[in-house]
């Protein structure tokens, strides 16, 4: 629809008070990142974020599309926005948008079948939403709808307002939309083709955050983040990386294919683009997400191996074990090419841990395609896994061809099995996991705190949550390196006894007791400087439970510091 630029005036209530808002965000990391687009542009309006949902003049669910019942979810909730909706008078009633990709999906049917909603708004068009709230607000519409896509990068000049600044990581996008048009996924039509931002503006905010905010990570983010291509710039590279030299053309992982036409020209590919921000915030984390594996050549692997600031943990989405099923998912690579990189991620990046995505019960899968997949989780031993089970999607080309043929108890039971292998390789590699020192990044108590048991809780570069006691360290791994005359690999003495008194089974109900206190400090560890969130920590491993690993504290350090002293 053509929105008015005048309605954008109607920001202020009956009593002169500016309107609030505010956004529930459901789905991926994206959908966060666009969330805090969506804030700057309504505080640029002279909107206020209210404290609680109850309290807004406007009602925001930033939604997800890719499985049915992330919609039930969204549409449940809807029908609380109008219990709230009724209860309040008549002058104050909430307006009511739907976000994003669900938005993008039903369009106008969300106003047909809710009555709640007055505003249906897609990812391209949040720009519009302040117009649209003065038409609600103003009586000029009873609803409006916002859902053309764009072929261009939209909100590059936006800087988002970060919803959760307790947080020492933020969100920075850096591509939309997907080209790849697999079988069974809606999201290139619900967020478009592929384009790029500027890799000067990804660069500028990345700097930013670090600089003003005090942010000690970045994610880079994108539907298929490691397409990222920059048109608008020239190529800067003269030979980035050690061993295999970057190149500003296109180029896939071996036995990848493309289902579009690859993209040639000039232009800022997603590897310089990753070695101009980590060289831009040297002590800060890059993680990027969500990658697609045809996007990963070898130089892009040497690159993140040889970074110290680029997180060593990749999302690798293979899908499904079976060559037959890849085929009808439009994957356009078999078991085997996908095998063949994992196991080259692993040999050239140190540590590393692989994460995926799985979907069981797929159009056609028969119980020795499933078996193909067990045993592909099996080989390649996941660290992280996301598994569902397959879920049609209008508008897919599975949805249109294909028979969703697999009855769901099937479904469920395969799935189960999925996760029950996933589950045995995870604790197996936690496990492994006991004896070896991390460098972690403090975010805030753990959930297991209690007045009794203070805990804090945070990642290593790898993504693998750690809880360790709350205690003060010393200032610098290297005055703990010099109290311990030990190597930066080597345990602390309290750690490697530890180790040895419970054999690896430290349990946190034992680590954060104040017999473990009393013995840490009697070993000289603990006396120095308090741990906060945001720092980062060394922190030797002395246990885990489930997926979380138990460590210890042994100092505070930074990201060049402590890769000076892994060797």
């Amino acid at each position: 629809m053509s929105v008015p630029a005048s309605s954008a005036s109607d920001v202020f209530s009956a009593d002169g008070e500016a309107l609030s808002y505010f956004i529930e965000t459901y789905g991926c990391q994206m959908n966060v990142s666009d969330s805090e687009i969506v804030a700057a542009i309504l505080e640029g309006a002279g909107f206020t974020r209210a404290p609680k949902l109850e309290e807004a003049d406007v009602i925001l669910s930033n939604t997800c599309a890719v499985r049915d019942n992330a919609e039930q979810r969204v549409l449940s909730r809807i029908n609380y926005y109008g219990h709230v909706k009724g209860k309040s008078k008549l002058g104050r009633r909430p307006v009511v948008g739907v976000l994003g990709c669900m938005a993008e999906r039903m369009k106008t049917q969300l106003l047909e079948e809710n009555q709640a909603v007055d505003i249906v708004v897609g990812p391209d068009s949040y720009r519009d939403l302040p117009a649209l709230v003065g038409l609600i607000r103003g009586g000029h519409s009873p609803a409006a709808v916002s859902v053309q896509l764009s072929a261009e990068e939209t909100y590059a000049d936006v800087a988002p307002v970060r919803l959760s600044k307790d947080r020492p990581d933020a969100f920075v996008s850096i591509m939309r939309g997907c080209n790849n048009m697999c079988s069974f996924c809606i999201v290139p039509f619900t967020r478009g083709r592929e384009r790029s931002r500027a890799v000067s503006s990804v660069v500028d905010e990345c700097r930013r955050l670090v600089e003003e905010q005090g942010v000690k990570e970045v994610v880079l983010l994108g539907q298929n983040v490691n397409s990222y291509h920059d048109k608008s710039s020239s190529s800067a590279l003269t030979g980035i990386g050690d061993g295999a030299v970057l190149s500003s053309s296109y180029e896939t992982a071996p036995g990848f294919g493309n289902t579009f036409k690859a993209r040639g020209g000039d232009g800022v590919r997603f590897a310089e683009l990753l070695h101009e921000v980590a060289s831009a915030i040297p002590e800060a984390r890059v993680r990027f997400t969500s990658p697609h594996p045809k996007d990963f050549p070898l130089p892009l692997l040497k690159l993140i191996a040889d970074t110290p600031n680029i997180c060593n943990s990749l999302h690798l989405p293979a899908q499904s074990g079976s060559t037959e099923v890849l085929a009808r998912m439009r994957r356009n690579y078999t078991r085997e090419a996908y095998l063949d990189l994992a196991a080259q991620v692993r040999a050239t990046i140190p540590g590393v841990t692989i994460s995926t995505d799985m979907i069981s019960g797929f159009c056609g899968e028969t119980e020795q395609d499933h078996e193909d997949t067990l045993s592909l989780m099996r080989e390649v031993a996941y660290e992280q896994a996301f598994m569902f089970h397959y879920s049609k999607r209008d508008r897919t080309l599975a949805a249109r061809d294909m028979d969703d043929d697999v009855p769901l108890d099937t479904k469920l039971r395969r799935l189960r099995e999925v996760i029950d292998v996933f589950m045995a390789t995870q604790t197996a590699a936690n496990e492994a996991q006991v004896g070896t020192r991390h460098i972690v990044l403090v975010e805030g108590p753990s959930r297991r705190a209690s007045t009794e048991s203070r805990s804090l809780q945070g990642r290593t570069d790898c993504n693998r949550r750690v809880v360790f006691p709350e205690a003060l360290v010393a200032p610098a791994l290297a005055d703990r390196l010099s109290a311990d005359a030990t190597s930066g690999r080597a345990l602390s003495p309290a750690a490697a006894a530890l180790i040895q008194q419970h054999g690896g089974n430290v349990q946190p109900g034992e680590l954060f007791g104040d017999a473990v206190r009393d013995f840490w400090a009697e070993q000289g560890q603990g006396a120095g400087a308090e741990v906060r969130p945001g720092d980062f920590v060394a922190v030797d491993i002395i246990g885990c439970s489930g997926k979380t690993l138990i460590g210890l504290p042994v100092a505070h350090t930074s990201i060049g510091e402590f890769d000076r002293f892994r060797a």
